[in-house]
């Protein structure tokens, strides 16, 4: 079983950093792909962030386990693998690793996560972290989450196999949630039931529901389902992204 710091050292080779080539700290945002990994259309939230005066750094959860984007369509995106509660590991050491990188100001993290992404970081935020295996680690902490500040969370896997869906949050960091009303992974409903559990913890929670399908800011997907790609409401959720940011 990892600790922070071997899972980290695992991570940090997979890790896509952008932004100034300082050191002066800046306040910085995490990013967690979806189970089809990191893809092109990820650099538009990045280059948001970076507008916005953001450190941003894009991890990859695959590249250390030796996964392939096919393998991982395969088996964690049927849920098979690398479920949320095990990924929300990935998450803490990614903030633990990074919140001590220099030109990162550790009181000011934010973390990004779509689908699956979005899955860990909520499950991680129903976790106490203070037994040796949560998340999958030897050392979980959840100090380390002091300084995470707010969320953003694109269209997140809210069904049964998530904490999220049946658990208290533990933490309260003021929280955007984009809910897509096509979403085939989970009703609209189905989605404020899960939020509720954050607006019961105090969360100051801002939610953006578009015409959209699951994923619709994703072009190139070609799989059997129900998935649209909107380049219009890329835009808008880029846009979003970047004024909750400067908020």
């Amino acid at each position: 079983m990892d600790t922070l710091r071997g899972r980290w050292a695992k991570l940090y080779p997979h890790v896509l950093q952008f932004g100034p080539q300082d050191e002066l700290p800046r306040p910085a945002v995490l990013m967690f792909p979806g189970c089809g990994g990191v893809r092109k259309h990820h650099m538009e939230y990045v280059k948001a962030a970076v507008r916005a005066g953001w450190r941003a750094y894009l991890v990859s959860s695959y590249g250390h386990r030796g996964w392939s984007k096919r393998f991982a369509a395969t088996f964690v995106c049927t849920g098979a693998l690398l479920r949320g509660a095990r990924r929300a590991g990935d998450v803490l050491a990614a903030v633990w690793g990074i919140s001590q990188l220099p030109g990162v100001d550790p009181e000011r993290v934010a973390l990004a996560g779509w689908s699956h992404g979005g899955w860990s970081i909520m499950d991680l935020m129903t976790m106490p972290l203070l037994r040796r295996g949560e998340a999958g680690l030897a050392d979980p902490d959840p100090r380390w989450l002091s300084g995470v500040e707010r969320l953003f969370l694109g269209y997140p896997y809210v069904g049964v196999l998530a904490r999220s869906s049946r658990r208290p949050w533990l933490r309260a960091p003021r929280t955007f949630g984009v809910v897509p009303r096509r979403d085939h992974m989970a009703t609209v409903r189905t989605h404020m039931k899960v939020y509720a559990a954050p607006l019961a913890a105090g969360v100051d929670l801002e939610l953006w529901s578009p015409d959209g399908t699951h994923a619709f800011d994703e072009p190139g997907i070609r799989v059997p389902l129900p998935i649209t790609f909107d380049a219009d409401l890329l835009g808008e959720a880029v846009q979003r992204f970047e004024k909750f940011l400067r908020g």
